[in-house]
This record gives C-alpha cells, structure tokens and sequence, in this order.
C-alpha cells in the first residue's frame, strides 16, 4: 500500500512538472476567424480587437507544438521568457499582449525556445501562410459549409495538401483554421488528434467589423 501511494504521488508530481520541453513532433499553426472570437467571446469582455476599427480576419491563435498524438503544455523550462514589450509586439497579429503572453506560457515553453525566439517563429509561420482575403470581402453574415473554408486555404497555398489543414466550429460558427507545419515551418499532414474537421454544412461566417 505504501508502495503504491508513493508511486501515486509521484506521478502527480510528473504531470504537475510538464513534459519535457523541445520533445516534440510538429507544429500547429493556429489562425482564428476574429469575427467568431468576439461574437462568443470578445464582445462581452469589450475587447478592443473587436472594434470597427481594429478591422481584423485571421489572427494568430498560437503556434502549438504536437506529437502525433496527443500534445505536451506548461513545459519545464530554462529559457529566458518574453519581457512584457516583446509581448506587446505581437499584438498586431495576435490581438492582445494578454493572449502573446498566455501562448508562451502554455505552448511556447515546451518548444525548447526562448520568448524571444518562440514569437519570432510563431510570426514567421503566420507570415508564410496566406490568409484567403475572399473572406475579408464579405459585407453581411453568411453560412456555408466549412469545406469551403478550408478549399479557400489550399486555393491560396498550393504547397498545402486537405491532409495539412483542418477547419473548426464553435457554437455552429467557423471558428479556426489550423495548419501543420514541420519545425523547418514546412507544410506536413496532421495527426489523428488534430485531424477533425468541422463538418457543418450551413456553418456561420461573420464578416469583419
């Protein structure tokens, strides 16, 4: 009994540490339809991303390293974290320091990187992936299927296969596009556990404020 309590506690322990960070397989390149975010979210919190004038589409959620199955978050770290000013730098893509702030945390610190060098990357992959400016055309709400999102990223990116990128729902809206990038930031086809398209054929789409 005394041998199993103490193998309990340390397995606590273990999962209260982290996973280790820099083990790894791929990345997640995470883009959120802005338009969604606030209607569910950022409205009630009067978000100043949300405004007419912050005129924003597909903002950078996170860049998520992934195994390929499963994913490890708040990883033990040693690397020096982002100062508050680098945190504020990546509001342009991201929305708000707030959120910059919260993706170091959970998912830059397992990369093996430091702040620094975890945001330059996380902007490097957004600024390799083009973001489909039909939707940004729109001038009222629309549904549609979500494969039609998804047929508008691999339009704009022929080096994506329908095997790299998976489109999300929330609350019968699109919510995200999520790519995968290998750590050289090259397209690669996603794992089981992020591999789950949104199948909704009448999904909402709210046009940019």
């Amino acid at each position: 009994m005394r041998a199993l309590l103490i193998l309990l506690l340390t397995a606590t322990i273990a999962r209260a540490d982290g996973e280790k960070s820099g083990v790894f397989d791929y990345y997640v390149l995470a883009l959120s339809w802005t338009p969604t975010w606030c209607a569910t979210i950022g409205d009630t919190r009067e978000a100043p991303e949300c405004s007419a004038a912050a005129d924003r589409g597909w903002s950078l959620h996170g860049l998520w390293p992934q195994y390929h199955r499963g994913w490890p978050s708040y990883c033990q770290t040693a690397q020096r974290p982002p100062s508050r000013a680098m945190s504020e730098g990546m509001a342009d893509i991201m929305g708000s320091a707030g959120l910059a702030w919260h993706q170091w945390k959970k998912h830059g610190r397992c990369t093996g990187l430091g702040g620094a060098a975890y945001y330059a990357l996380a902007r490097e992959a957004y600024g390799r992936i083009t973001r489909p400016d039909v939707f940004a055309k729109l001038s009222r709400p629309v549904t549609l299927p979500a494969n039609v999102v998804e047929a508008a990223f691999l339009k704009a990116n022929p080096a994506l296969n329908p095997d790299m990128v998976t489109i999300t729902c929330q609350n019968r809206r699109i919510k995200e596009a999520r790519i995968c990038l290998s750590r050289s930031l090259d397209p690669v086809p996603c794992g089981q556990d992020v591999a789950r398209d949104c199948r909704l054929k009448d999904a909402r789409l709210d046009p940019i404020r």
